[in-house]
């Protein structure tokens, strides 16, 4: 991927700024407000949507479901309102962290690229460009958690667990399971699914190329400056309409990341699992989840971002430090 340094992309007498002078850490913050906020609230559908993406009929471990509410009443028959939470603290972690550090970075390299000048609008394929640099960096920082909260949300209880099988290993919690991970599986086990994850930053970067094209657009239509503060409605619209396209698009790396993490199955690799689903499942195997993950995460996101844009816009218009002595 070019480097944002490379002269193909950097726009004339941008070489006199630094990076680092842009960044905001009310970009941190505001992004880990939204993810916390939207990952307790709907956990229970994140944790169904890995159950059924890792289901391909063959592995004795899994349990079955027949659908969206059989899963809800067995899971909460079986393990109670807990098990509707399993893994929830490492996905608070991961989502708040993820959230929070890739609008931190991204915010930060598109002023940069901008040259300070937040109103200079970009086209879709620096915003591409830009979100996908971010989402490499925040993956990088991030995958550990990732492959904790899904181990979590993938243990059913001792009357599921095949005799003799890996999942006879129960991680107690998020800390206990990235010690236990490192210690059995080395770094290496700590970024399982890291690959097709790589290949997942294209969900991001084609849903922020959207949402902030829509903003943008929106604002020039209304004659006004592209970071203009818009209505709350505008953010839910704009943040839903980005997340169904790129969430359809690319819906398939999720199953086969999920897989590759998941304690259960054993592949050699990525492209193992991806032959293995399609020769066992089909095209069908690749979208397994796929309505639970919908219902789950467009909802989510308009929520990320609508706290998102109201947290950062409070915070970024506080007054300086020598103002309010």
């Amino acid at each position: 991927m070019p480097s944002i340094n490379s002269k193909t992309i950097t726009p004339k007498g941008l070489g006199k700024y630094n990076v680092f002078s842009h960044v905001k850490y009310e970009h941190l913050v505001a992004g880990i407000s939204g993810g916390v906020t939207s990952t307790l609230v709907l956990h229970p559908l994140d944790l169904i949507k890995i159950r059924f993406a890792v289901n391909d009929g063959r592995t004795a471990a899994v349990p079955q479901y027949r659908g969206l509410g059989s899963a809800f009443s067995t899971i909460f028959r079986q393990e109670g309102f807990r098990g509707l939470y399993r893994g929830v603290t490492p996905n608070v972690w991961g989502s708040g962290s993820s959230w929070g550090l890739y609008f931190m970075f991204y915010n930060t390299i598109k002023t940069f690229v901008q040259g300070g000048n937040t109103t200079q609008p970009l086209g879709p394929t620096m915003h591409m460009l830009i979100a996908a640099e971010s989402g490499v960096l925040t993956l990088l920082l991030t995958n550990p958690i990732w492959v904790v909260k899904t181990r979590l949300c993938l243990q059913y209880g001792g009357e599921n667990v095949a005799a003799g099988s890996k999942s006879a290993v129960e991680y107690r919690g998020m800390v206990h399971g990235l010690s236990h991970i490192y210690r059995e599986e080395g770094v290496r086990g700590l970024y399982r699914g890291f690959v097709p994850g790589m290949f997942g930053v294209s969900h991001g970067a084609l849903q922020f190329m959207v949402y902030e094209e829509l903003k943008n657009n929106y604002n020039e239509y209304r004659k006004l400056p592209i970071d203009t503060k818009l209505a709350t409605s505008d953010y839910l619209a704009f943040a839903a309409i980005s997340k169904l396209i790129a969430a359809a698009t690319t819906y398939p790396y999720q199953v086969i990341r999920a897989r590759l993490q998941d304690h259960h199955h054993s592949y050699t690799g990525t492209w193992d699992c991806i032959k293995q689903t399609w020769r066992y499942e089909g095209l069908k195997g690749f979208y397994k989840g796929v309505k639970p993950s919908m219902i789950r995460v467009v909802p989510a996101c308009m929520m990320t971002f609508v706290v998102y844009e109201n947290v950062s816009a409070h915070l970024l218009k506080r007054p300086p430090k020598e103002e309010l002595k």
